[in-house]
Parts: structure tokens; C-alpha cells; sequence
């Protein structure tokens, strides 16, 4: 046990984190190998290997760190992978902008020449967030940090898509696909974001051949009429029967297109006629391939128009709209423009608003793949916290559609396709260039066919491409390759929790399933733990960009990691998004200055020279151990309840209120030498000090570095005996319950017979008559057991519990469930106030009945509730008109 002189008088949050965060890592508590005992594995979801720590990132680790310190002190080997994404898109745009500031276009590199430009900044600014979960006591296995572009896990991608690609789910072909102008690359449907915004609906007419008619279309984009191949109607629709066949004039480029009929056309909108842009519009490609329509890219990569449409050339496409508005209006081919709410996708990584685009792509079938996927979430198999994620994820995967896994980009995992001519099918898919040579010969059965006449495939794969493998390949690279998993995989896999949010369901939960079930046959995790997204008061999602996030480094060390950590639970329950408030991480710091105020008060009552042993062996005679040891058995009973629901929130409430309420408001209250200046007996410290060393593991997982502190200071330690590895607190084997029941009879006497004190404004330390009218004779023999508790925390000159006890003229009085509590008040207080104070709770109570008999008025309540919720409630209402009754009598006899 530490002298008091060695402990702070203040609890020092930055200088305990150093201290016992560089204590874990000395002694590679952190460290996993497989042996003999049961794994509990868990993976970090990658963040981008350039990023800083965000709120979403400090939110996401400190679930799982809680998760993943409790299942180490359960006794698991406990495995908590961490690593990096090369985020592929982000990276290669903060590379580019900083060329840019060089003024060093992308252009002007070669790809090796870009290349060692973003090892360069991946090795500068890489792993900077790693070192930031470390300052909020993330206990990470970081020996075997992983990076998705490291050696070991390019190659596994590598051969992910050659697999795949033998197996008949790649190809590559021309399709519509979703183009980033600003990244100039192809993007799958997940990672556009659609937004609802205030657009134009324009009314061009488009004159007919031959005649002075002219036919109306109606469209929010019309730069792309330069592109048009067609004008199509309903054919059931009436107004334009009669022109279906017919040859319309294109506006500007004077192109002559038929007037086609599809029954895809809706005559409820707009007018009725579609422009068909087959180069630019998902829907008018297909009808653009049904009717054999030519095909006009009228943009080129970055969004500027092309040469091809002869107009407005060079120009971004929203200057052309511009442009082509003031042109058609003064050819007064402009009838009409209308306001209207329409969604448009954007980039999820630039923010670009997304142009479709004809490309050829490569792609991956989805819909063998996600059959597995889809079933073994809905049976719970895969269990999904909170539940009602399972609906979103269903009606996606049954409307899946083939993933473009290919992007126009250097920095990622290259396409090992290698093309030796000009025909669609002239490559072959191969691991090396010499292998891709042999391959190419045999195909193209040109045996003379040179290195130099093979090129590879420019492109790099969809970095989720990479990130589905994660929890597979961070243990075993070569897995695919070799068809059988190496001992770590076969230990380790599957993994237990994913803690990630909702928005990455589709981009990444959903396709780590796939490709667990694709190459082991088995699922990835067994549990998915969907945490919201950290918000403002606003209910704005917190970010950079709109100055409304704090920095969390900041928060570590204004509040300390535990308060911190504190903060962001508190206002976190599963699944639904948090509005983060800075007060709780405030809150948090006070817990952690209660917790250390209590153990120094402890300490405090030490005597010099003695030896100290906690123990939880209690008094069986001692009314208040029994009820702090019940108090501590209900807590882990009801924590491990909301652990297994993930209701972690839940589990942070409850061992608060224990802590703080229950140990520190009443049981070291009770615990004090009955005079002034004397210290706590010996054997009571002893037990008080073993009820705290239980407080501290329950709260360990919650509040780390604090907890490790004090349990060192209370005993002397050995390495094997650090808090973070000790075991979780089991079952006493009893429950304490009439114990708690009755210690809670006394909790609520003492609060009201305080609550007398402070409203009738005696003086703190003046003697009491305490008389209090048990409602029942056993109530009255169990409450004569617990007087010295009554005696202890208040200043009892006399007390007496009696059914049969009247009331004394000019007494306070109060009732608590049933129970009557007189304070004889004669020459002390205001009679008048006491009056008024009676008044008052009659009030109280009067009013809770009129909301319990409208409740119970309620037929269809009445009716549907079940029968114990509607008995409980009558027994509400019978136990409120008892006290009404018993203060009314209480009122006329004091006013008597």
C-alpha cells in the first residue's frame, strides 16, 4: 500500500496515461499468440493511412477497446488487429495537390516517378493516427500492424482477383458507370452519396422535320442535348401517336434523331418526352442499346466537353449549361423553366457531382457471391446490433447489382491484366510479366510475341477490394493462394466483433462477408456492432470541413483519456447517432476525480505502520456490507445482460451509479468511525478497500488508465498481476436481495428525513427525535437491525420505530412508501413553512395520481397492456391515495 505522501492530492490524467500506457507495451500485455485458450479477435476498420484522428475514429476504438479489455480480463487470448487502409482515391489527391504546390503536374510523372512521390508522403504522414489511439488507450496487438499495400497484403489482393477471375465473377466490359470528374476515375454505386437539391427543369422544344411542329422535352441537364441520339414518347400516350416515327431536329447541332416509342417513358412526367442521351444517362443507355441508338460522349475525363458535339468545346460542363441556356433562349427554343427538388449523386471522396459515362471497366458478379452473404445475416448466423440494420442490409443485397472494381488511378493495388493487342479480348491475368508472356503466347499463339509488345493494365482496383480480405488476410497473406489457411488464420478466424458505423455496411461489412464465405466457408465475425455517427447540437455530422468537430487530442488532454472516453459512451447507445456534448467528457473527468478522491480518503484512514488486506469476505451481521456486496452482484449481473446486447452505454451507467452513488455517497459514509478524527476500523477498511478493488475491474474496460492507477496504489503488484490482465469479477453466489431492498428502505427514510433538514432549514448538527410508523410489524422488526445506520448519517438524539407511534403536534413529516417519518420540530422552525412544505408534497402526489387514473382510464391500454404492467399501475394508484390520505392527516393535525 503507497503512503498517503506519495498520492497526489489531485489525480494527474496526462502523466498516469504515459506512465501506464508504456507499462502494457513493456510487458506485451497487448501481444497475442495462439495457444491452448479460446480467441477473441477483433479488427480494426482500417483507417486511411494518411488520416488524423476524427470524433467517429475516437468513438469507434473506444467501443472497441472496451469490448476487447473485458474479453482479456474474461480470459480470452484477446487479438485486436490494427493497421491502415492505403485509401486509394484520398491518398492519391493529397499526393497530387501536394505535386501541384511543387508545380508538378501527375502528367509529367512517369507511374514509378508518381509512385515514390506517395511512398514518400504515405512514409511522412502515414501511421500518425496508430500513434493517437495509443494517447486513448486503445490496447491494440500493435505488432502486427498491418497496411492494405504492404507486401504480403498486395499479393493476397493480387490473387483475390485472379481467383475470382478463374472462378467466372470477373470480367471486363463496357458499361455505364459512375465517373468522378475531379478523380477522373470510375466509382462502384456505394461510394456515391445521392443529395436532395434545388434544381431547373428546362422545356426545350426540338423542331420536326419537314413541318413547322415542334416537340417539347423537359430536362434539368441541358448541356447533354448536345449528345442526343433520340427523342422517345409513350406509345400508349395520345398527344404523340402520331409522331412516333417521325424525325426531330436537335437544337444547336441541327442532328436529325427519330421520334422512337418505349413504354419505359412516363407521360405524368415533365412533358411526357424523354431527350435520349445513351453516353450520359443510365436509363437511356439501356433504351439506347434496345433500339440500336448511336452513342455520343460528348465529355471528356475531368468534365470539360469535347470535341466530338463541335460546341461550347473545353468548357466544364456546368459553365456549358450555362451557356447552352442563353443560346436555346435566344433561338427561343427556352418555353419554360421550372424550380424543382431533385437528388443528384456526388462522389463520396471529392464531392464531385457524379457524370455517367459509357467506359470499359472491370467488374465482379454479384450475384452468386452474396447469396451467403444475404442468408447467414438474416438467420443471425451473423448477428447485427442493432438489429433493425438487418432490413437496409437485405433490400440491398437483394438488389445488388456487379461491383466496378477497376479505377483510373496509380496508387493501389494494380490490375494484373496484361494486354498484348487491340482486340477486347486480347489480355491474359497473370501474377508477373513472365507469366503474363507465357500466357499471352499460348492465347494469341504467337510464340514470338516480346516482352515489350505486352503492356499492363493501368488501372488499380477499388481499395474495398483489398479491405473485404482484412480480417483474413492480416493473418495469412498467402491464404488464397495456397487454398488452406496457416495456423494463425485457423486460430484466430473467424473474428468475434466488428465495431464499425452503418454508412460503411454496403462499401465494406457486406463484402467482407462475401469474400469470408467466398474463400473459407465461413463467416468473417460473429457479431456486427453499428455505432451512429458523432453529431452536433445541430444534429450536423462533426467534421473539418465545417468547423464543428472538436479536436480529440484536445479533449485527451483537457479532460483526460477516461473522462474522455466517459464523455463519448455516455451519449452513444447503439445504432443511433449521438449528439456529442462536451459536458459529459467534463462529467467523465469529475467521475475520475471522485473515483481518486475516495481512494485517497481510503487511504486517508490508514494507520501508520499497519499492513492492509482488501477482502470481500464481509459481516454477515453488517446490514450495509451485505447490501454493497448485493449492490455489486445485481451490477455484474445486469452488465453482463447489456454486454451481451451491446449495450455498452448501459453497462457504463450502471457501474457509474455503483461507483459513485453506492460506494462513495453511502457505503464509505457508513464505513466512517462513529467520532470525529478516529480512523476507519481496520477490518472495515479491509472490506471497503476490497469492494473498490472489484469497482475498479468492473470499471477497468470503461476507464483504464485511472483503474490500473489505483489498483497498483492499493497493493503492491507484480507484472502478472497488472489490473488490464487480471480477471473479470465472478458471482459471489449470493444475491443480497432482501438485504438491498431493506438498505434501500433506509436510503429513502435517511433522504427524507435530509430532505426535512434542509427545507425546514435546521441546523445540520442539531439533535433529532426521529419517530417513524413502519407500515408493517416486519418492516418495523427489520428496521430496528439498521437504527445504527440511522444514528450513523444523521444526528440522532432518539429514534423509535413503532406501528402503533402517533404523531406529535408541531412535527415534520414525510411518507415513503407507506411508511410515516415524524420529526418532533417544536421551538426549532417556522410552523407556517412546515405547512407549506406539506402542502406541497400533497400537491406532488395528486398530481402523480391524476396521470396514473388517466393512464388507467384508458380503454385500449387497459385492454392491450399486459396484466402485471396494468396491476401495477392500480397499485400506484392505491399506494398514492394512501399517501394523500396519510399527508392530509398530517396537515390537519399540524394545523389543529
Amino acid at each position: 500500500m503507497s503512503n498517503l505522501s506519495d498520492i497526489p492530492k489531485q489525480y494527474n490524467p496526462s502523466t498516469t496515461e504515459e506512465k501506464w500506457y508504456s507499462y502494457w507495451e513493456e510487458n506485451g500485455y497487448f501481444h497475442s499468440e495462439p495457444d491452448d485458450r479460446e480467441s477473441f479477435t477483433v479488427v480494426i476498420p482500417p483507417p486511411n493511412v494518411t488520416g488524423v484522428l476524427h470524433m467517429g475514429h475516437m468513438l469507434n476504438n473506444t467501443i472497441q477497446d472496451v469490448l476487447v479489455r473485458r474479453a482479456r480480463m474474461k480470459g480470452y487470448n484477446v487479438c485486436w488487429v490494427p493497421g491502415t487502409d492505403h485509401a486509394s482515391i484520398a491518398t492519391e489527391a493529397k499526393v497530387v495537390q501536394k505535386l501541384r504546390k511543387s508545380g508538378i503536374k501527375k502528367s509529367d510523372l512517369s507511374r514509378d516517378q508518381f509512385m515514390d512521390h506517395a511512398w514518400e508522403w504515405t512514409d511522412e504522414h502515414g501511421g500518425i493516427i496508430l500513434g493517437q489511439l495509443r494517447k486513448l488507450g486503445a490496447s491494440c496487438d500493435w505488432k502486427r500492424t498491418r497496411f492494405t499495400l504492404e507486401e504480403g497484403l498486395y499479393e493476397s489482393v493480387i490473387d483475390c482477383f485472379i481467383e475470382l477471375y478463374d472462378r467466372g465473377y470477373i470480367y471486363r466490359g463496357q458499361r455505364m458507370v459512375n465517373w468522378d470528374p475531379a478523380a477522373q476515375t470510375a466509382l462502384s454505386d456505394e461510394e456515391v452519396i445521392h443529395k436532395e437539391v434545388q434544381s431547373k427543369l428546362y422545356h426545350v422544344r426540338y423542331p420536326i422535320k419537314g413541318t413547322d411542329q415542334y416537340i417539347t422535352i423537359a430536362t434539368t441537364r441541358p448541356e447533354t442535348i448536345l449528345a442526343d441520339t433520340a427523342v422517345c414518347v409513350n406509345p400508349n400516350d395520345e398527344r404523340y401517336k402520331a409522331l412516333i416515327g417521325k424525325t426531330a431536329i436537335i437544337p444547336m447541332v441541327n442532328r436529325e434523331v427519330e421520334i422512337i416509342a418505349d413504354e419505359y417513358v412516363d407521360p405524368e412526367y415533365g412533358t411526357g418526352c424523354l431527350k435520349i442521351t445513351p453516353a450520359h444517362d443510365t436509363n437511356d443507355y439501356e433504351i439506347g442499346v434496345k433500339h440500336g441508338l448511336d452513342i455520343i460522349d460528348m465529355f471528356n475525363p475531368d468534365g470539360t466537353v469535347a470535341e466530338v458535339v463541335q460546341h461550347y468545346i473545353g468548357k466544364d460542363r456546368f459553365e456549358a449549361r450555362k451557356l447552352i441556356i442563353k443560346d436555346l433562349k435566344d433561338q427561343e427554343l427556352l418555353i419554360k423553366t421550372e424550380e424543382m427538388s431533385n437528388k443528384v449523386g456526388y462522389s463520396e471522396r471529392t464531392d464531385a457531382v457524379i457524370e455517367p459515362r459509357l467506359s470499359l471497366q472491370w467488374f465482379c458478379k454479384m450475384d452468386e457471391l452474396s447469396k451467403p452473404a444475404l442468408d447467414n445475416v438474416m438467420n443471425d448466423e451473423i448477428r447485427f446490433h442493432p438489429a433493425k440494420f438487418k432490413n437496409s442490409y437485405r433490400n440491398w443485397m437483394e438488389n445488388i447489382r456487379d461491383w466496378c472494381i477497376s479505377r483510373q488511378l496509380w496508387w493501389g493495388h494494380r490490375i494484373p491484366a496484361w494486354f498484348y493487342g487491340d482486340g477486347e479480348n486480347d489480355y491474359v491475368i497473370a501474377r508477373t510479366e513472365d507469366e503474363a508472356l507465357e500466357k499471352a503466347r499460348k492465347k494469341s499463339g504467337n510464340n514470338n510475341l516480346a516482352a515489350d509488345e505486352i503492356r499492363q493494365d493501368e488501372d488499380v482496383l477499388d481499395t474495398w477490394f483489398s479491405s473485404w480480405l482484412w480480417p483474413m488476410s492480416v493473418f495469412d497473406p498467402e491464404f488464397i493462394k495456397n487454398k488452406s489457411g496457416n495456423k494463425e488464420l485457423n486460430y484466430y478466424y473467424p473474428t468475434q466483433d466488428l465495431v464499425t458505423a452503418p454508412e460503411i455496411m454496403f462499401f465494406w461489412v457486406a463484402r467482407m462477408i462475401m469474400a469470408g464465405y467466398e474463400f473459407t466457408g465461413k463467416k468473417p465475425f460473429s457479431n456486427v456492432y453499428y455505432h451512429g455517427i458523432v453529431r452536433d447540437e445541430k444534429r450536423r455530422k462533426m467534421s473539418k470541413s465545417l468547423g464543428n468537430s472538436p479536436d480529440p487530442l484536445k479533449l485527451i488532454e483537457k479532460y483526460g483519456a477516461d473522462g474522455t472516453r466517459v464523455g463519448m459512451l455516455f451519449s452513444a447507445p447503439a445504432g443511433n447517432d449521438l449528439l456529442f456534448d462536451e459536458n459529459l467528457c467534463e462529467q467523465g473527468r469529475n467521475f475520475s476525480n471522485k473515483i481518486w478522491n475516495a481512494f485517497r480518503f481510503l487511504t486517508m484512514n490508514m494507520a501508520e505502520g499497519e499492513t492492509y488486506t482488501p477482502t470481500t469476505e464481509i459481516d454477515p451481521e453488517n446490514l450495509a456490507d451485505k447490501w454493497m456486496l448485493g449492490r455489486i452482484e445485481s451490477s455484474l449481473r445486469e452488465m453482463e445482460d447489456d454486454f451481451e446486447k451491446y449495450r455498452l452505454n448501459e453497462a457504463l451507467k450502471k457501474i457509474y451509479s455503483l461507483v459513485w452513488d453506492d460506494f462513495c455517497d453511502w457505503y464509505i459514509e457508513v464505513c466512517k468511525a462513529d467520532s470525529y478524527g478516529e480512523n476507519i476500523p481496520k477490518e472495515k477498511l479491509e472490506r471497503a478497500l476490497g469492494f473498490f478493488e472489484t469497482l475498479m475491474k468492473m470499471l477497468h474496460p470503461f476507464m483504464p488508465f485511472i483503474t490500473e492507477e489505483i489498483w497498483h496504489q492499493i497493493q503492491s503488484r507484480s507484472e502478472k498481476e497488472a489490473l488490464t490482465v487480471s480477471s473479470w469479477p465472478e458471482s459471489f453466489g449470493e444475491s443480497y436481495e432482501r438485504s438491498i431492498t431493506l438498505f434501500k428502505t433506509v436510503q429513502g427514510h435517511i433522504s427524507a428525513i435530509r430532505n426535512i433538514q434542509a427545507e425546514m432549514n435546521l441546523a445540520p448538527k442539531a439533535e433529532l427525535t426521529v419517530l417513524i410508523k413502519p407500515k408493517n410489524s416486519e418492516l418495523e422488526e427489520s428496521l430496528q437491525t439498521a437504527e445504527w445506520i440511522y444514528r450513523k448519517l444523521l444526528p440522532v438524539g432518539s429514534i423509535t420505530f413503532d406501528t402503533d407511534c402517533e404523531k406529535p403536534k408541531a412535527s415534520a413529516a414525510a411518507v415513503v412508501d407507506g411508511t410515516e417519518i415524524f420529526i418532533p420540530l417544536e421551538g426549532l422552525i417556522d410552523l407556517e413553512k412546515e405547512r407549506e412544505r406539506i402542502q406541497k408534497e400533497i400537491d406532488r402526489t395528486e398530481g402523480f395520481l391524476k396521470s396514473v387514473q388517466k393512464k388507467l382510464a384508458n380503454e385500449k391500454f387497459v385492454a392491450n397492456a399486459p396484466d402485471a404492467v396494468v396491476e401495477k399501475e392500480r397499485q400506484k394508484q392505491a399506494d398514492a391515495e394512501s399517501d394523500i390520505a396519510k399527508l392530509r392527516a398530517q396537515m390537519e393535525e399540524f394545523t389543529g
